[in-house]
C-alpha cells in the first residue's frame, strides 16, 4: 500500500513538474502573413513566352534570374521549376507581374569549379540557372 501511495505521489510530481516546465515555453511558427506572401509571390507573376502575347500597356523592369542546387551527387537533381519559381518571386519583389524566361542553362562540379569566384562551386555539385526579363503590365 505504502509503495503503491509512492508511485502515485511520484507520478503525480513528475507530471505536475513537466507540465508547469512547459507553460512557459511560446510555440514559434512560420504562419504569419509575410511569409504566405513570400511563399504564394510567384503565383502572382504570369508567365509569357514572347512579348507579342502581352495585351496592353507595359513597362520593362529588369533582368531576373533563379536557382536550384544539388548539394551532393547523391541527392536529388537541380529542378528547373523551383529555379522558375524563384525567378517569379525576384520577380514579384521587384514589383513585376509578368515574367518572359529567355533561357536556363545547367552546371555541373566541373564547370562550377571552373567559374572562378563561384559560390555555386563550393556549396553545389549541379546548380541549373534560369535568365527571365521581369515587366509590370498595366492592370484596369
Amino acid at each position: 500500500m505504502i509503495k503503491k501511495l509512492f508511485i502515485n505521489t511520484l507520478s503525480i510530481i513528475i507530471t505536475s513538474t513537466l507540465l508547469t516546465s512547459c507553460s512557459n515555453s511560446y510555440i514559434s511558427t512560420n504562419l504569419d502573413k509575410e511569409n504566405f506572401q513570400a511563399y504564394f509571390s510567384a503565383s502572382n507573376v504570369i508567365i509569357y513566352d514572347h512579348e507579342k502575347e502581352i495585351n496592353g500597356r507595359y513597362q520593362y523592369i529588369g533582368s531576373v534570374e533563379g536557382h536550384d542546387c544539388q548539394i551532393k551527387p547523391h541527392h536529388k537533381k537541380p529542378d528547373k521549376i523551383n529555379a522558375r519559381t524563384q525567378a517569379r518571386q525576384q520577380a514579384f519583389d521587384q514589383k513585376a507581374n509578368a515574367i518572359i524566361f529567355t533561357g536556363c542553362i545547367t552546371l555541373n562540379q566541373e564547370q562550377l569549379t571552373q567559374l572562378n569566384n563561384s559560390n555555386d562551386a563550393r556549396q553545389c555539385h549541379a546548380v541549373i540557372i534560369c535568365y527571365a526579363k521581369a515587366y509590370a503590365l498595366e492592370t484596369k
